[in-house]
């Protein structure tokens, strides 16, 4: 049974994964806006582009020729923000904190057609992505310099992204990143105390109230977050815990390609634009250690708020005090759940 209070009066939503708040102010759901506006591209894009460096067959920057890929297509990115040979140093200077930091990062193409993204791919398609994400995390988790894989996608050029080719990025790095450390601290508080993983029990929940849930198959389910931040954002998750990629089965692996089918598509159809999102995969870290308490997820941030041309910006308020979103996540699965 909705509750009425969370969908009129303003309030604060608890992350269970991170410990942090978010502001939801829904009665500012209504108030007109004469803010910036984005364009839309209406641009057709060709299956091939010759211009393309991620094409097949076409030359990158660094002059290495693209093979001639048919499915998926991975390469170390001739720009990565990591560096894989660096000196090892630490500066210590009173309150002047800094260290080295290595990795390695990676491109992923998700098919060889330009014109496509997640959305337009088959489900079979989507399938050999989650099988090359598999063997990276671990190919790169075995080496001992990497105590983490990044797993993430910036679609469209509202999200930063420089080139409309279907792809992801992969880093991997000797430190666990800012956000992975906030959820292993709770995911590891939760387990330790209860004996049951913290995404699981909370899936339970969700499945029992069904408000916010969007899709479910046999081992998934995609829903809209309680605590939710952007205004269409979503996650999808193994309804039993598995602490990352490779502990999914074949049957496992095409159903969690399902879940991402399905919420790409639905994205398309809300506004009638290719979507723009910045997706990714948080799972256990590739340290060493049992990561019992880890219970993988990818979570996907779209910005657009009202229509194909208006977007949340996390601005003022958000900046300097806490993240904030109008639209509830209630309202926000009815609005995806009915595009189904």
């Amino acid at each position: 049974m909705k509750d009425n209070n969370l969908q009129d009066y303003s309030h604060k939503r608890l992350n269970i994964l991170t410990g942090e708040w978010v502001l939801v102010s829904p009665h500012r759901a209504k108030r007109p806006w004469q803010g910036q506006n984005e364009e839309i591209s209406t641009e057709k894009r060709p299956s091939y582009d010759n211009t393309c460096y991620l094409c097949a067959t076409n030359t990158r920057v660094n002059g290495e020729v693209n093979p001639d890929y048919k499915d998926v297509f991975v390469f170390t990115n001739d720009f990565g923000a990591l560096q894989k040979e660096s000196p090892t140093f630490v500066k210590d200077d009173n309150l002047l904190q800094a260290r080295s930091e290595t990795g390695i990062c990676k491109v992923i193409c998700f098919s060889p057609d330009h014109s496509k993204s997640l959305a337009d791919m088959e489900v079979a398609d989507i399938k050999k992505v989650v099988h090359v994400w598999q063997k990276e995390y671990l190919d790169l988790g075995k080496n001992e310099s990497i105590n983490y894989v990044q797993i993430f996608e910036n679609k469209g050029a509202v999200m930063g992204c420089s080139n409309p080719h279907p792809h992801g990025q992969i880093w991997s790095q000797s430190t666990l990143p800012n956000e992975v450390v906030k959820k292993d601290k709770q995911q590891k508080y939760y387990f330790t105390k209860n004996k049951t993983s913290l995404l699981e029990d909370y899936i339970q929940q969700e499945l029992k109230v069904k408000e916010r849930i969007i899709f479910q198959n046999k081992d998934f389910v995609v829903l809209v977050p309680f605590w939710a931040i952007w205004p269409f954002e979503t996650m999808i998750a193994p309804k039993k815990a598995k602490k990352d990629l490779t502990e999914l089965s074949n049957t496992e692996s095409e159903n969690f390609a399902e879940a991402i089918a399905v919420i790409t598509k639905t994205y398309d159809k809300l506004f009638n634009t290719s979507f723009p999102y910045s997706s990714g995969i948080h799972q256990a870290p590739t340290n060493g250690e049992s990561n019992a308490h880890w219970h993988f997820h990818m979570s996907f941030y779209p910005p657009l708020l009202r229509s194909a041309t208006v977007k949340k910006f996390m601005v003022g308020y958000e900046m300097f005090g806490t993240p904030q979103r109008d639209i509830t996540a209630e309202n926000a699965a009815i609005r995806l759940r009915d595009l189904l």
